[in-house]
């Protein structure tokens, strides 16, 4: 092999190698919407349709969760197979496409943040939302537990998939 094709193989190599650890980086690596049917403790949900989310709002009782385990060094995985972080924004439901972004405002201090719903849960009667401990600071519950929230989704998906409301001027 030339000095030449040596060194632009071993180029093709390290882009190669490059793009590879930046995929791994972004998430999980997951394409489209997770939008199938499963089943916890017996009860089975159906996430609803990407257009259906896009008009999606909801009002009802929120908590906060903590994937991570052992004082905060290990991490947990949602349901996207994304490492939790301590300073992510993100969130959990039910029945909304994966992944998408939702406003969550908090209906007793008029606070709002941007969350990315990428979990399902959370699995307690009478709660439609959970969220991350960073989040649930932003808007001014961590210490109560529990608050009352308003979800508008936002955004549907990543990258290419990714789908937003539509905002017309006219109609």
């Amino acid at each position: 092999m030339s000095h030449g094709a040596w060194v632009m193989s071993r180029g093709l190599r390290l882009a190669l190698a490059m793009g590879v650890f930046a995929l791994a980086s972004c998430g999980s690596g997951y394409r489209g919407y997770m939008t199938r049917a499963y089943t916890v403790r017996g009860q089975t949900y159906h996430p609803m349709s990407v257009a259906q989310a896009l008009t999606f709002e909801e009002t009802g009782t929120c908590s906060w969760y903590n994937e991570s385990s052992v004082f905060g060094l290990k991490r947990g995985s949602t349901s996207l197979g994304e490492k939790v972080m301590p300073w992510a924004l993100i969130g959990a439901h039910k029945t909304l496409p994966l992944p998408c972004l939702v406003k969550v405002t908090n209906l007793n201090t008029g606070k709002s943040v941007n969350v990315r719903i990428n979990d399902r849960g959370p699995f307690i009667a009478g709660r439609h939302l959970d969220l991350s401990p960073r989040a649930a600071r932003k808007i001014g519950f961590y210490g109560k537990g529990l608050t009352t929230t308003h979800l508008q989704v936002l955004s549907v998906g990543d990258g290419s998939y990714k789908r937003s409301k539509r905002h017309g001027w006219f109609f």
